[in-house]
């Protein structure tokens, strides 16, 4: 289950905002209509929020885990109840950069191959399958990236301790809040 959060907060921080902080925010991603390894996430058009204080929030949707008791159902929403709320500051300079495709790319590296790949146009519905300490998860993100607010559902499904899928659902939604604060 350990693997499965982990590849769920990769794509958070994704969705969320760690798009504005890529080392190679500045390389441009091409467009593939086939299969793309991490390094290859295409991109019809780059996606650019607007510089300010993002505010997100973090919400479990769906966490099926066969032979879970509730309380672990629970505790997985408390997790994320408690990621929500938090508020990171894109500077213009960030902002002038931002390429979620590339970011995708260093963020997952040679760990995923993605079947679907379409960042661009305010969009994002990506697919693929992540390698993970050997165990291999599923992970899609669909939703929209505007300028001013994004809303990702970000669904993980793999093996779970006992070998039974898992799988998980969070919606992650990010809302420019004004400037930047000091």
């Amino acid at each position: 289950m350990k693997r499965l959060i982990t590849v769920a907060a990769l794509g958070a921080a994704l969705a969320v905002a760690g798009c504005g902080k890529s080392d190679d925010a500045g390389k441009s991603a091409t467009a593939d209509a086939g299969a793309a390894t991490g390094a290859d996430v295409a991109a019809s058009a780059p996606i650019k929020r607007e510089a300010g204080s993002w505010k997100t929030d973090v919400k479990l949707v769906k966490f099926d885990m066969p032979g879970a008791p509730a309380a672990a159902k629970d505790q997985m929403a408390k997790q994320f109840a408690a990621a929500s709320g938090s508020e990171q500051c894109l500077t213009q300079e960030q902002a002038d950069q931002e390429d979620v495709a590339g970011a995708m790319s260093k963020r997952f590296g040679d760990a995923c191959t993605w079947s679907k790949n379409e960042v661009g146009g305010g969009k994002m519905d990506v697919a693929g399958t992540c390698t993970t300490s050997g165990q291999k998860v599923d992970l899609a993100m669909v939703g929209t990236v505007e300028p001013r607010k994004t809303d990702v559902l970000i669904t993980t499904k793999g093996p779970g301790p006992t070998g039974a899928p898992i799988e998980m659902q969070m919606q992650v939604t990010s809302a420019n809040v004004g400037p930047c604060k000091s």
